[in-house]
């Protein structure tokens, strides 16, 4: 770059953008980087306080900001998502489809450990619509170092960092618990909650057993929904640790591999999750889920209908934010729950 006071500055090219604000009404770019200078700009610039600008000397070895936000998106934009131009030295990427948006913190950490880096993400594993905003880019000064940006580079290991993962899977059974459904003396309330919820993401419920809570009465339940070869199968009832609840045992002995019976996550700790050698997953969902509009469920149900498997480790982790704060207006997935 180099300075040049704003009256010498007719004819000459801007090498990054310039911000105007006015009180109540505009904000943004009134010049844009690449934009050369006339003489009618000059008394503009003068009233938006510019007494000097900086106008582009390109060196070997140093990046504008624009090119480097471009590089970053390069290794940033992956699967099912979409770059912008850069704006003011920023760039933001956005949802291709709905799905649940993919990365490892871990390597976001790392890239942001570069001076002068940034890359800012909403969480990973939230689940996201079509055009929704998923990052922004940039680094901090106009200019920077090009062995900056490739150390950046150097943490992504040739892996686009972001993506995200459409909703795959459309078929569900469920299979409801209680001798006291099954014999008509209340009624069943938990299947509407869940296929309203299952509507969300496009799967259809293609069948509904209700059983007593014999054990081996809600295995025969299960092989039969299994028969439909549904992508989920959903069993409510019977969740808990008192002697007559015999869900968790049955999925088990269905041929279940379960992962985690339990989730550091209030509401919805007796929560099971397993998953049958065809690929359909399997939940065991406590009451919780009924009542409460924001469960480990609703965690969950995204990576299942993504086709995302989660392992023992992903339910650990959930205890960082696995705390449900019962507001009063509860505003889920935009809260600190499950995050």
């Amino acid at each position: 770059m180099k300075k040049v006071r704003v009256e010498d500055a007719a004819g000459m090219v801007l090498c990054h953008d310039l911000t105007r604000i006015v009180k109540g009404g505009f904000k943004g770019a009134q010049f844009r980087k690449g934009h050369i200078v006339r003489e009618e700009d000059i008394p503009v610039l003068l009233s938006m306080g510019k007494q000097s600008i900086f106008v582009w000397e390109k060196q070997i070895g140093m990046l504008h900001e624009d090119e480097a936000a471009e590089r970053l998106a390069n290794i940033c934009c992956g699967e099912n998502t979409s770059c912008g131009t850069p704006v003011e030295g920023k760039i933001e990427l956005s949802a291709v489809c709905s799905g649940v948006f993919c990365f490892d913190p871990f390597v976001l950490q790392q890239i942001n450990s570069v001076d002068s880096v940034t890359v800012a993400a909403r969480h990973a594993w939230s689940a996201v619509k079509t055009g929704e905003k998923l990052a922004g880019m940039r680094v901090i000064p106009l200019v920077i170092p090009e062995a900056l940006i490739q150390e950046a580079e150097k943490h992504a290991e040739n892996k686009k960092l972001f993506s995200v993962k459409p909703y795959i899977k459309k078929s569900a059974c469920i299979v409801t618990t209680g001798s006291e459904i099954a014999k008509g003396l209340i009624k069943d309330s938990f299947t509407p909650v869940l296929i309203e919820k299952l509507s969300q993401f496009d799967i259809r419920v293609v069948k509904h057993i209700i059983v007593d809570d014999s054990t081996d009465n809600i295995i025969n339940a299960i092989k039969e929904a299994r028969s439909q070869k549904p992508d989920i199968l959903l069993c409510t009832g019977g969740m808990s640790v008192d002697p007559d609840d015999s869900t968790p045992a049955a999925i088990k002995m269905s041929g279940a591999e379960i992962v985690s019976y339990g989730a550091p996550v209030l509401p919805g700790s007796m929560f099971l999750l397993g998953y049958y050698p065809e690929g359909c997953a399997v939940m065991g969902l406590p009451g919780c889920v009924m009542y409460h509009k924001a469960t480990i469920f609703d965690i969950a149900l995204p990576r299942a209908a993504a086709g995302i498997k989660m392992s023992k480790n992903d339910f650990t982790a959930l205890g960082n934010g696995g705390l449900c704060l019962s507001c009063k207006e509860c505003t889920y997935p935009v809260c600190p729950f499950g995050k």
